[in-house]
């Protein structure tokens, strides 16, 4: 089978990628041209682990970049859509993007072929797509709903060894071909779960939603055991070993960040609002998620007696590990407070050094900010650490070697990584998210 997959970002590259190693022929479409001939030399734009290995194996044989929509698409059966879909300043999903690749391709369809909506987009989406390409289509477009459900730092596991595989189809043919397209994924179990579009487009949100509020909830648990002297990593792996529940996502910490969750927990309450229902359970996750920063920010001042004049070692930008993602990053909305409040800031994280630069360079917040390519020289003079990226390497820390060269004695977990006892044995002062200080 022979695709195309508009959209060479996160989603549609990962696809295209995976797809290809899997036999089907793929054709990755965008127009940046600069993008694309990196591309083709085998650099990826963004951090994801084995994502360049698997593009390099696969160009030129299955795995093609192209510019050229038209040619593109040409002789395909299914022509993914994975442009992006940010969020306008109410909260919903700019779907521009979605409806105005929808209506290239209707336009230059010389047959046939399913239209797979990728994107991530709201209930009703396939419908207006329908609509939209309607006046333009020579030949049958069949819409599909097929969201994707990707990790970022865990995204080709994800996408080859699948929990579900959602196809929102009305048409047989189109669930034919996606099935057929598929199949590779599947030889173990048939993980193809088929629903109408509507649904299809649901699951998305609801999924982020219910695993952001989880993550919300243990916060406001972890603020509970603050203020009330429990100790939450006790209350987590009780409440989690109930089978019901489960440990997944219950680790409390700086709040949740990235390109999914914050979006699409607002995207999911926009919806609402348009269909009359209040999301207030996705509201209220959404407020919860600014708590964490600032309890961490009230403890630094108080242990720190105040932060104006400080030196801040801060260990970790992305908004998680394995990925140089640092949209919505708990780190740099905690550098921004910090800076408000005077102090000055010494970072390091494995990957996202640039792409956190660039960030603060938009945000105005680069002036008192020095980045570090070792954690080591970051933490060097400094008043305090916060660890604010649960990176495997900050996990145990040569933590007498961190004494020696901090000016202060303070470590603030905000990941709940680090031994407390080890911590108070090399001489610091521990205080984590939802635990008891010690030293």
């Amino acid at each position: 089978m022979k695709i195309a997959v508009v959209g060479s970002g996160y989603v549609g590259l990962v696809a295209g990628a995976c797809f290809a190693d899997s036999g089907t022929h793929v054709t990755c479409v965008d127009v940046d041209e600069r993008k694309l001939e990196k591309l083709r030399s085998g650099e990826v734009p963004f951090f994801e682990p084995g994502l360049a290995e698997l593009v390099k194996r696969n160009w030129p044989h299955r795995l093609d970049f192209s510019s050229n929509l038209a040619d593109s698409i040409r002789g395909r059966d299914v022509v993914f859509v994975a442009v992006g879909t940010p969020p306008a300043e109410d909260g919903s999903a700019d779907l521009s993007h979605v409806l105005k690749v929808a209506e290239q391709v209707a336009k230059a369809a010389e047959h046939d072929l399913a239209l797979v909506l990728k994107s991530t987009v709201p209930v009703g989406t396939n419908a207006r797509v329908r609509k939209h390409i309607e006046p333009h289509a020579k030949h049958k477009l069949m819409v599909v709903s097929n969201p994707e459900f990707l990790k970022e730092g865990d995204a080709l596991s994800d996408f080859l060894k699948p929990d579900r595989i959602v196809v929102g189809a009305d048409d047989e043919r189109a669930f034919e071909l996606l099935s057929r397209l598929y199949a590779p994924f599947n030889r173990q179990r048939n993980r193809l779960q088929r629903m109408s579009p509507k649904s299809a487009e649901i699951v998305k949100y609801a999924s982020n939603a219910l695993l952001a509020t989880k993550i919300s909830f243990m916060n406001e648990i972890a603020e509970l055991c603050d203020a009330a002297g429990g100790d939450v990593e006790q209350v987590r792996l009780a409440v989690g070993s109930d089978e019901r529940i489960g440990m997944q996502f219950l680790y409390p910490g700086l709040g949740f960040g990235g390109s999914c969750f914050p979006k699409d927990l607002r995207a999911l309450v926009s919806t609402g609002n348009d269909y009359g229902v209040k999301m207030e359970v996705s509201e209220a996750a959404v407020r919860a998620n600014e708590g964490p920063p600032e309890m961490l920010l009230k403890h630094m001042e108080r242990d720190l007696g105040g932060l104006s004049g400080k030196v801040i070692a801060i260990w970790g930008l992305a908004f998680k590990p394995r990925t140089d993602d640092v949209r919505e990053a708990p780190a740099l909305k905690l550098i921004a407070e910090l800076r408000k409040r005077g102090a000055t800031i010494r970072a390091a994280d494995p990957e996202a050094l640039g792409t956190a630069r660039e960030a603060l360079e938009r945000s105005g917040d680069t002036p008192g900010v020095e980045l570090f390519e070792s954690e080591y020289d970051a933490v060097k003079g400094a008043d305090a650490l916060v660890i604010a990226t649960e990176w495997n390497e900050y996990r145990s820390p040569d933590l007498p070697r961190v004494k020696q060269l901090m000016r202060g004695r303070h470590l603030f977990d905000g990941r709940n990584v680090v031994v407390p006892a080890a911590v108070v044995d090399a001489g610091l002062r521990y205080r984590g998210m939802g635990r008891p200080a010690e030293g």
